[in-house]
């Protein structure tokens, strides 16, 4: 059995057979699935903690377990159908069952944490309407709960295994899903050498290229099980896709017309400075997701009610491409005249948004706002669709049962909700 440990047999298995050893790595591929769920919590643990349990633990226990089913085969090929629970002795058939089930579990909670992290990196990212997050340990940032993606996962998990019926059925599934995510992986290595280490074209073509021939070679294997499950994943993937490029299209069109229909900061700022204008006494803060552009909420209240507060700051959250940006990068404040702010808050993919503590941290940049003196003032959009809509009018009702559906601003951005002002508005697409 350590004789397995050299690739070459495996070549030679291969060169012999043919396309019946093809095929046979359909099934050989699934000895490495539930070990790249240790993966899925990058995010949370860090990498010396993920390399540590691989090397000193997960790894040494996989290859003791193969290596000990390898060896009954040999000797008792009949054994095939379960050779895990025969490598034990009868009386402890029921232990191993329980062992199994609490593994199990471990595992999925790795795959369910690894499921929240990703959602809320898709929120940030603008990929995925706002959603609930519920920050479950005061120590860890990344220990977090997503009530929808919660229930999401519980549904889609029953009806697989009602679906499938048997875990030998949900393998074909399992193994796709396991090597198409490999494979993109070893794409986006690919992508970060290039354009972000700066890598040169060889020094990053060499080592992907062996990765992708080995990716290629599973997935291909476990494609032709596509009338046995193997369709599951392909399908949930494109739904997801178009979840994502939906949101995120549409936000962007919605952003245009927007903008279209409204003034930039420099023409408010001119308009406020004027003496025609009612200056009542506070401080206001309107969220804008353009820093150029006055959000509609403080324009319907310049233009209907021709006031403006004395004190009033044009406050931008925008995502960094990283999980987290340090304190003192996070706030900038610019005075615009007239007491007028703009204000450009920097979060990383992994944080989330407070506007409390960004008013805090603005503090010391000549911004003296205290969130309890603060009136918020937040816009609502109400979509219309216009007879050629720009985007198709699946895609327009998607977006805007998203958009129905999302998380208030004032929840997700932590806003103390008895200082809202909400203004809506029409906006055709």
């Amino acid at each position: 059995m350590l004789a397995a440990i050299n690739p070459w047999l495996g070549a030679e298995f291969l060169a012999r057979t043919a396309l019946p050893g093809f095929l046979v790595l359909g099934a050989v591929f699934l000895v490495v699935t539930g070990a790249e769920a240790l993966y899925a919590d990058l995010g949370h643990f860090g990498r010396r903690p993920i390399r540590l349990a691989w090397f000193c633990l997960v790894l040494p226990a996989l290859l003791c377990s193969y290596f000990g089913q390898g060896a009954l085969l040999l000797r008792h090929p009949e054994q095939a159908y379960h050779p895990f629970y025969a490598m034990a002795p009868r009386w402890s058939l029921v232990p191993f069952v329980i062992l199994a089930t609490i593994a199990t579990v471990i595992a999925s909670q790795a795959v369910i944490s690894g499921a929240f992290s990703l959602t809320r990196q898709a929120i940030r990212l603008g990929y995925l309407p706002r959603l609930r997050i519920v920050h479950t340990s005061e120590a860890q940032i990344g220990q977090i709960y997503i009530p929808e993606v919660n229930r999401f996962l519980f549904v889609t998990t029953l009806a697989l295994v009602f679906g499938f019926a048997s875990s030998s059925r949900l393998a074909a599934a399992y193994g796709v899903a396991v090597t198409s995510t490999m494979l993109m992986t070893t794409i986006l290595f690919y992508v970060m050498a290039r354009h972000t280490w700066r890598w040169r074209l060889l020094a990053a073509a060499a080592p992907v290229t062996v990765f992708l021939l080995m990716d290629l070679a599973f997935l291909s294997a476990n494609l032709s099980k596509i009338l046995h499950g193997a369709w599951f994943p392909i399908a949930v993937g494109a739904i997801v896709l178009a979840l994502f490029t939906t949101w995120n299209r549409g936000r962007a069109i919605l952003a245009r017309r927007l903008a279209h229909r409204s003034m930039t900061v420099d023409e408010f700022v001119a308009i406020v400075q004027r003496n025609d204008l009612n200056r009542v006494p506070g401080k206001a803060v309107s969220l804008t997701g353009n820093p150029r552009i006055v959000p509609p909420a403080l324009l319907h209240n310049l233009k209907h009610n021709r006031i403006v507060h004395a004190q009033a700051a044009l406050l931008t959250v925008v995502t960094e491409e990283v999980p987290r940006v340090e304190a003192s990068k996070k706030v900038e404040v610019e005075d615009l005249g007239g007491g007028i702010y703009r204000v450009l808050a920097r979060y990383g993919f992994m944080e989330d948004p407070n506007v409390p503590h960004i008013l805090a941290l603005a503090r010391g940049s000549r911004l003296d706002f205290k969130p309890a003196e603060v009136s918020f003032f937040l816009g609502r959009e109400r979509l219309l669709s216009r007879k050629q809509p720009l985007m198709s009018r699946w895609r327009l009702r998607l977006f805007d049962f998203m958009s129905r559906n999302a998380l208030d601003a004032t929840a997700f951005f932590r806003i103390p909700p008895g200082q809202v002002v909400e203004l809506g508005t029409q906006v055709i697409i």
